[in-house]
């Protein structure tokens, strides 16, 4: 079997996981035309790729991929009339930007503090992501509420309504971007819902640039009293707004779920889809990459100081925000912001990793260390 299989450039371990397969040829997912699909059997993708009529042209693609959770850069119905399989990765980056989402907190002012104190936050959206986060907060022990309109509330831990929800200290969007009625999610959070929002809250979004109506966002944080935001995702990408990246606290080019882990668990999950579409039975490769050694003890301090020293060891937010305002300043901003991703540094997830301990630690600081996803390991076992 030879399959000839096209695959973004951004999708990490290809050749090490398709390459047994076929030809694995790696292409700018940004800038992919339908007559590089000519001859093509399979077609792997990320969000940056708009899989639509226009790009499959007359190709006779058998598999389509997407290595992402979101769905709104894809034509499925299309697929299924031209009789192509579909299959994506959902849930593969959620620890990444749950990772991301702590990051933020942890980043601004007190925040952390003050949800460890029993301020809340309102999680919109309970999808994989949204559901990950809740339960970290729950093991962190911070209140929270989630609005998802599109659940049933009784199946949803903590549910409220949206404006309940967005009277959170802390407000993290996690929402499908989608035009459906009766509950569209693009400009969810509009001039209105801005204008509600004051000076002692924080706004993060991991989602959907157009989820935020980005130009009433820029209006609301030129007057008083504003939100702290923190923005990942960007109406118009990879063209953004410069000025409204000046007025965000923290700023980062789409990557909130680009870590190391979660991307080769996407690449995974498609080799399994395609695997089975195929109907053969290979053994699945060992995956690439090795462990991770066992981050700094830290039982000192308080709950905050804790999870902040441990998000931090894993993840520097504050890097990605510099990257950004660096990028904007150059001749092409927006090729500048494709680079940034596709040139992402390696980043390893906290959740899974081994902390050193001592003896003397208190159940208390063990509980934020394990809350935080960590495994505990005692320092005289460390060597």
């Amino acid at each position: 079997m030879t399959l000839r299989i096209l695959v973004d450039e951004n999708i990490p371990a290809a050749d090490h996981y398709f390459g047994p397969l076929g030809q694995v040829e790696r292409v700018s997912g940004r800038q992919l035309c339908a007559q590089q699909l000519s001859g093509a059997d399979v077609l792997l993708v990320r969000s940056v790729t708009r899989v639509n009529d226009e790009l499959l042209g007359a190709s006779d693609l058998r598999f389509v991929g997407s290595a992402t959770s979101g769905l709104d850069h894809v034509d499925l119905p299309l697929l299924e009339e031209r009789g192509i399989t579909f299959a994506h990765a959902p849930g593969a980056n959620a620890n990444s930007v749950v990772e991301y989402v702590l990051a933020a907190i942890a980043a601004i002012d007190d925040q952390l503090e003050r949800l460890l104190a029993g301020g809340r936050v309102g999680i919109v959206g309970y999808g994989h992501i949204g559901g990950a986060l809740a339960g970290r907060l729950a093991a962190l022990g911070i209140d929270y509420r989630v609005y998802d309109p599109w659940l049933d509330p009784k199946s949803v831990p903590h549910h409220a309504p949206l404006r309940e929800v967005l009277a959170s200290r802390v407000v993290t969007l996690h929402p499908e971007l989608t035009l459906r009625q009766p509950w569209p999610s693009r400009h969810l959070l509009g001039a209105a819902e801005l204008a509600a929002l004051d000076g002692e809250q924080l706004v993060i979004n991991a989602s959907r640039g157009e989820v935020v109506d980005n130009a009433a966002l820029n209006a609301r944080l030129a007057s008083g009293n504003s939100p702290a935001v923190v923005l990942d995702v960007w109406e118009g990408e990879p063209a953004i707004d410069a000025t409204l990246l000046h007025r965000v606290r923290i700023g980062s080019a789409h990557i909130a779920g680009y870590s190391l882990d979660g991307k080769i668990l996407g690449t995974r999950m498609l080799w399994q889809a395609l695997v089975a579409h195929l109907g053969i039975v290979l053994p699945e490769p060992d995956p690439p990459g090795g462990g991770l050694p066992p981050l700094e003890p830290t039982c000192s301090g308080g709950g905050a100081d804790i999870v902040r020293k441990l998000v931090q060891q894993r993840y520097d937010i504050l890097q990605d925000d510099a990257l950004l305002r660096e990028s904007v300043k150059q001749a092409d901003p927006a090729a500048a912001f494709d680079r940034l991703r596709r040139q992402y540094r390696e980043r390893r997830e906290l959740s899974g990793t081994a902390v050193a301990v001592s003896v003397g630690c208190d159940k208390r600081s063990l509980d934020f260390i394990q809350g935080l996803g960590c495994r505990l390991v005692m320092e005289d076992s460390v060597g």
